[in-house]
Formats: C-alpha cells, structure tokens, sequence
C-alpha cells in the first residue's frame, strides 16, 4: 500500500515526561539523555521516526501530565490527518512498524500495535480524534480517547514483531534491557 505523502499521519513525540523514576532507579542523567549502545535514548527514537519518512513532531516543553503533551502536540499539527503518539523512551520502534500504523489508520478510528500479545506504541489516531485529544490533560494520556474509540469498534490492533512497541526506558534495568535487545538485533 502506498500513502498518499499530502495525507500522512504525524508522528508525535512526547519528550516532556520529567523521567523521575529513571533517576529514582540511580540514572545520572534525565532519561532520554541517557545512553544506550553509545547514542542518546532521544537520538535513538528520533532516527527511527526520520527513517520512517513520516512527518513528526516533537513535543518537549515540559507539560504536568501526558496528556497535556499529547492536547498540546495535536494543537500544534491541528491539520494533520492524524496522529502516531510516540513517547519519546521507545528508542527502538522500527521505522516499518511506525509505517505499519500509519497505513492501517483511518478518519474515525485508531490503530496500536501488539507485540506478543502486549499493546504498545505508537497508537495512532485518525483527524476525528482531534477534538478529543486536544481536550485531554493529566496523567493518564490518550487511554480515555482509545477506551472510546475501542469501545465503539474502531481500534484495529495490528500484530507486530517488533520488541520496540513495548520496550521503555522508565529504569536503569529497562536500559540494560533496551541494550541487551538492540545487540540482538545487530544494532
């Protein structure tokens, strides 16, 4: 299937996360500064969201809650024809799946891959999400505007091998695993 380039999704990245638990578990640094395999976490996303020849942007100007990051990112790209939110600790999501996502959404519904039987990210929303995702605020993030819409039938849920969809970087230990996976893959 090939996208129309005009009609693409933007992927959102949510960089404003204040990463205390990562300090909490004795990072140094703020967790997307830290390093995994020699590069930053950050660099690491971003590199696969450039890859993935998707629009993108980043949203880091320090918001209370995800889903202030998300209202305020989905304000800033309000023309888009929808949305791939992408927390910025998910450093090894594979270009294809972010592609995968973004081909399988439609206006209405929304689309998240499944690694293994485990939901992940990106979660990508169509244009009619807007309204809603622009209204979110708190902690919580998009889960009330998925609940819905999952509800309603309209979340497909694609099936991916891909390990990045659900490898965070919220501790140390979840470095030396991201690490441990990225060796793996010969990267």
């Amino acid at each position: 299937m090939t996208m129309n380039p005009e009609r693409l999704p933007v992927v959102l990245v949510l960089a404003s996360g204040r990463g205390e638990r990562f300090r909490a578990s004795g990072g140094a640094v703020h967790k997307l500064q830290a390093l995994l395999a020699g590069r930053r976490v950050i660099d690491r996303t971003l590199d696969a969201v450039r890859a993935s020849g998707l629009p993108w942007h980043v949203e880091d100007m320090g918001h209370p809650g995800m889903g202030d990051s998300i209202a305020a990112a989905v304000r800033a790209t309000a023309d888009a024809p929808g949305w791939l939110v992408l927390p910025a600790d998910l450093p090894l999501v594979l270009p294809a799946t972010l592609r995968a996502v973004a081909e399988a959404l439609d206006n209405r519904g929304a689309a998240q891959p499944v690694f293994q039987g485990e939901r992940g990210h990106p979660v990508g929303f169509g244009a009619a999400s807007g309204p809603a995702l622009m209204a979110l605020a708190g902690e919580q993030g998009a889960a009330p505007v998925l609940k819905a819409l999952r509800a309603g039938g309209a979340v497909r849920e694609l099936a991916v091998d891909d390990a990045g969809v659900v490898t965070d970087i919220d501790t140390l230990d979840d470095l030396a695993r991201a690490e441990s996976l990225l060796r793996s893959r010969g990267g």
